[in-house]
């Protein structure tokens, strides 16, 4: 199963922009094609010179402003653009990594203490099939983990010292230790466009984890249609494999 990405929520650009133009006198409104996003940065980025150019002969385009705003490294409006996504079919190992971003990041997952894994998925990692002999031996661990977990849940019963709720949270926390870093797991992300460049920058060509690099596209690719300009300095390349890497062009 590959890192699936669901959107639920993503900037919009409501007109209060209007009234608090008009109360204060000033005029302007975005030009060019941008989206809404885009829009947000360079109101914000506007409001710290009230730069506010009623002409629109001499105005630039919204996407030409974010691009001097990234180039000149002002990139503390970016976090007024924020999206709400679930990442899902990725593991237990990659949330490890994902939640130590933890700026202009905030994350929501699925617990394995309150809900029964025994039908849990354990993703196979990529290239593993390509040594049989590993692949037997990571199969045969998964059955094991399997089994434990199964026992478990079948001794609940001995559990007699607590209550129904907190018998079941008992069970599953001693049933979960082992379950490994190939577990399935979903999360629930927010994030604003400057924790996301930063994040694309770090872990997108990551070499040696695809799963990252997979997460990695799928975010880029939903900049690239959210806030094209955001990550206009950044590509996608293939490796050598045919899996994908994000790179930064500068």
């Amino acid at each position: 199963m590959s890192p699936q990405l669901y959107l639920l929520s993503q900037p919009v650009f409501g007109e209060g922009y209007l009234k608090f133009l008009n109360e204060n006198s000033f005029e302007w409104s975005p030009c060019g094609d941008a989206t809404d996003a885009e829009k947000i940065i360079e109101f914000s980025g506007r409001l710290c010179y009230l730069s506010f150019d009623p002409n629109p002969r001499t105005r630039v385009p919204t996407r030409e402003y974010v691009r001097k705003l990234i180039s000149h490294g002002h990139e503390s409006v970016l976090e007024h653009a924020h999206w709400t996504f679930v990442l899902d079919g990725v593991t237990r190992g990659f949330s490890h990594q994902i939640v130590r971003h933890r700026v202009g990041f905030s994350f929501s997952q699925l617990s394995q203490q309150y809900h029964d894994e025994s039908e849990a998925e354990i993703l196979e990692p990529a290239g593993l099939d390509e040594t049989p002999e590993l692949l037997e031996a990571w199969r045969e661990m998964e059955g094991k983990v399997r089994k434990f977990y199964e026992l478990a849940a079948k001794n609940s019963g001995a559990v007699t010292f607590l209550e129904a709720r907190e018998k079941s949270r008992y069970v599953r926390t001693f049933a979960r230790s082992v379950l490994p870093n190939a577990t399935r797991t979903m999360l629930s992300v927010t994030a604003n466009a400057r924790a996301l460049r930063h994040f694309l920058t770090i872990r997108g060509s990551i070499e040696g984890d695809i799963e990252m690099r997979q997460v990695s596209q799928l975010i880029f690719d939903l900049l690239s249609i959210q806030a094209p300009e955001v990550v206009a300095d950044f590509k996608q390349v293939s490796l050598r494999d045919g899996s994908p890497s994000i790179i930064k062009c500068s």
